[in-house]
């Protein structure tokens, strides 16, 4: 008997769309934000555009809550029962505790097959659709998970927040901890690196920030060699679209979106971020044998 297809499942933080999600049978569990005690779902009863709305305006600081256990036990029984092994990719343990909930969900299933991955940044997106991709393609469960492994670590990701409050306030700030003393007057350039926020440098413009992503990307990736690209951005749109057309017209894209961030990772980055995720397709190279 034939061994049965690999399924996704992720969290909501990653942005998958609606026509990849039915494409590909990615499975979602949501996160949820608080405003005071107003709780809302990720991707079911919060827009965007009314958390930012919210955000703005004088409503109580929002902070952000991790799926339940059995949000997670409910998706992999299901999934399991039927025969699939799962691949559970997730926001970085380093900003929630998801990550935490689907491996103790995974102790509550002993007899079926599940692997658990922890991204290293805030571009979930550009691991979940790679895994999707190689689950229909028939890649075992061992083969999916170190090829997704081995993209994890090589995915780069930069971007220039608006301020560092946001971060501050959730108490996520990591390595930006020494810009502290100038939180109100600087537009730091940050690199999310092995799960943690980097500083890269203080800048005051976002001219000056997209100058800085294009260097830093022609210094990482090769010349020549396709690249995926996503730009990111929290409620900055028309700063996403200046930089998606600056980095069209500087690499061989072989796949470049722009993926607004939604409601849980703006809690924490804030209004205003912008950056770009980016792997080449030497990054990514499925484990086929």
């Amino acid at each position: 008997m034939p061994a049965r297809e690999v399924k996704i499942v992720t969290d909501s933080t990653a942005r998958v769309s609606a026509e990849e999600i039915s494409r590909y049978d990615v499975r979602v569990v949501p996160l949820k934000v608080i405003f005071g005690t107003e709780i809302y779902t990720e991707g079911v009863d919060i827009t965007s555009e009314d958390f930012y709305r919210r955000l703005a305006g004088r409503d109580p600081v929002p902070t952000t809550s991790q799926p339940a256990v059995s949000d997670f036990t409910r998706v992999y029984r299901e999934l399991s029962e039927r025969g699939h092994p799962i691949l559970s990719v997730h926001i970085s343990s380093k900003l929630s505790g998801t990550v935490n909930s689907a491996l103790a969900a995974r102790q509550e299933l002993p007899q079926a097959q599940i692997e658990v991955i922890d991204c290293l940044s805030v571009a979930l997106r550009m691991l979940i659709v790679p895994a999707a991709q190689g689950a229909a393609e028939g890649l075992s469960l061992p083969r999916l998970k170190a090829s997704i492994d081995r993209l994890n670590s090589s995915l780069n990701t930069v971007g220039m927040l608006n301020t560092l409050e946001y971060l501050w306030r959730g108490g996520r700030i990591g390595g930006a901890k020494a810009l502290l003393g100038t939180l109100l007057r600087i537009k730091p350039l940050l690199d999310f690196r092995d799960g943690e926020v980097k500083v890269l440098g203080r800048l005051r413009t976002s001219s000056q920030a997209m100058e800085s992503i294009l260097g830093i990307m022609e210094s990482r990736l090769k010349p020549g060699v396709p690249v995926h690209v996503g730009v990111a951005q929290t409620n900055a749109l028309e700063s996403a679209r200046m930089l998606s057309e600056r980095v069209k017209a500087a690499f061989n894209c072989a796949e470049l979106d722009i993926v607004e961030l939604g409601p849980v990772l703006g809690t924490h980055l804030g209004p205003g971020f912008f950056g770009a995720a980016f792997y080449s397709d030497e990054d990514w190279q499925p484990d086929r044998r």
